[in-house]
Order: C-alpha cells, then sequence, then structure tokens
C-alpha cells in the first residue's frame, strides 16, 4: 500500500494538474464564444449566397456554359478535410478523419488528393498511407476568410486542369456545444440541373432577379464567392466545434481530478487515523506495563 507521504505527493500532484485542466476550460469558454459569434455572423451569408445559387439555377440557359459545373468522368477526387492543429478536445479530430477515411476508402477505386488542413488530420492520414498532396497548418480560431480564399483557388486550380474531377469538403457541423456532427458537401462540380431547384423556386415564389451586366458575368463573380464563403463558414463551424469539444473535455478532466482528489484525500486520513489510533495503543500498553 501506498505510504502517506506518497499520497500526499500524488494529491499535490493531482491537484496542481486539475489547476490546468481548470485554465485551459476557461481559455476554451472564451475562444468559443469568440468563435460562435463569428458563426452567427457568417451563417445569414452562407444561407444568403446559397440561395442566389439556386435562384441562377431558375434563370439559367441550361444550354449555357457555366464554370465549375461540367460533369465529367471522375478519374481523381480532391478531399479538403478540417481537423485542429492540438489535440486534448476529446473526439473532435478522431470523428473527423474518420469519417473522412471511411468515405475516402469507399471511393478507393479512384486515386484520392488529400488536402489536410489541421495537423491532428494529416498525421492521422499519413499514418495510412494516403496521398497528402497539401497541408495547412493554422491556428483554427485565428482562420480568416484570406485562408479560404486560397483554399477556394487551389481547388479551382485543380479542378479547371483536370488534377480533380471531383472536389469534396469535409469538416464538422455545430449544431450544439454537445452535438458535432461529421458532414461531408461535394463542392465541385456544381450541380446547376433543374432537379436541385428549391421548392420555392419551383413555386415561383422566390423573386425574380435581374443580373447587371448579364448572367454570365455574374455567375462569374458568384460561384467563386460561394466556394469562399462554403469554405469559411465550414473552417468558423470546425473552430467552434474544436472549441466547445476542449471545453467539455477540460471540464470532465477537472471533474476526474476532483474526485481522485476525494478518494486519496480520504485514503491518506483513514491512515493518518489508523497511525494515530496506533499511537495511542502504544502509549496506553506502555503505560499498563509501568504500573
Amino acid at each position: 500500500m501506498a505510504s502517506m507521504k506518497a499520497i500526499k505527493k500524488r494529491i499535490v500532484s493531482v491537484n496542481s494538474t486539475k489547476k490546468i485542466m481548470k485554465a485551459m476550460n476557461l481559455v476554451a469558454a472564451s475562444k468559443l464564444q469568440k468563435a460562435k459569434a463569428r458563426l452567427d455572423d457568417i451563417r445569414p451569408m452562407s444561407a444568403d449566397i446559397k440561395k442566389i445559387i439556386d435562384s441562377i439555377k431558375n434563370s439559367i440557359d441550361y444550354e449555357m456554359e457555366i464554370p465549375f459545373t461540367e460533369e465529367r468522368e471522375v478519374k481523381n477526387i480532391a478531399y479538403i478535410v478540417l481537423s485542429s492543429d492540438r489535440g486534448l478536445c476529446g473526439s473532435y479530430n478522431a470523428t473527423v478523419s474518420k469519417e473522412a477515411y471511411a468515405f475516402v476508402e469507399s471511393n478507393r477505386d479512384k486515386p484520392e488528393k488529400i488536402i489536410a488542413v489541421g495537423a491532428k488530420g494529416h498525421d492521422y492520414f499519413r499514418r495510412r498511407g494516403k496521398n497528402i498532396v497539401h497541408r495547412y497548418d493554422t491556428a483554427s480560431e485565428a482562420t480568416s476568410y484570406t485562408d479560404a480564399m486560397a483554399l477556394a483557388t487551389l481547388v479551382a486550380d485543380m479542378y479547371k486542369t483536370g488534377q480533380a474531377d471531383e472536389v469534396y469538403l469535409v469538416y464538422t457541423h455545430f449544431e450544439s456545444v454537445l452535438a458535432h456532427i461529421p458532414n461531408i458537401v461535394r463542392l465541385l462540380p456544381l450541380k446547376m440541373s433543374a432537379d436541385n431547384i428549391s421548392e420555392s423556386d419551383a413555386s415561383g415564389t422566390s423573386a425574380i432577379m435581374s443580373y447587371d451586366p448579364d448572367i454570365e458575368t455574374f455567375i462569374k463573380h458568384a460561384i467563386p464567392m460561394y466556394l469562399n464563403i462554403t469554405i469559411y463558414s465550414a473552417m468558423i463551424e470546425s473552430s467552434v466545434c474544436e472549441q466547445a469539444s476542449r471545453m467539455t473535455s477540460m471540464d470532465s478532466a477537472t471533474r476526474n481530478a476532483t474526485e481522485i482528489i476525494d478518494e486519496l484525500t480520504l485514503d491518506y486520513n483513514r491512515k493518518r487515523q489508523s497511525m494515530i489510533t496506533q499511537e495511542i495503543t502504544e502509549i496506553v500498553s506502555g503505560a499498563n506495563a509501568l504500573q
């Protein structure tokens, strides 16, 4: 059995770890609030740009040549996988990486080109021998629109030059602090066929839109913006999920540390009481022997 000195030393060690976990929990909570505010700001914009793309579907001539909509034989697939650069965030990285890996494996007959955003996702696919063509290590809370534009430009160039015939985005969707859902979205090619028109467009309730100077010029600017906003929104969603997962993990670790400290303190007090009782017994026995 452990001595009182060893137990006391472990209590001090666990208490020190508890303080670190508590501090990390507070930091994650603060970052979560900031990331959630960014998400609340970007979601309306993301919804609006998607509505604009949907409205275009109802306005175009389907014989019109529209960039990034060409359905062609799929020979190569590019995957953008969003993860974090750091650990200590529960199952966040493992969940999204496993979802992405399963999807890549379901298309294993087509060569993959993985764009890993985040060190954890990069390490996950590297250990499994997957083809990683680009790696981005950037602090998730510092994600900017410029980062999203760089990614969008990269995959757009890959699609235009035939390096990728399809592009998928794998990220974690934020439902609530405790609910994070891995999501897979096909970025390219865009689906512009009539069967994708939203119900509001099909019923004729959507607003009639005019395009200046013309619809072709508008589309050439709208589609890159759509790619930028979609990737940026996914990056922020992932950032929120990372901080929420880290906050809950640190909160759980703090509670576990408290339970361990309570158990160790109880064990320490029992040993201390046992030693005191033994000393009293020895004193009484010695006094009786002198009589």
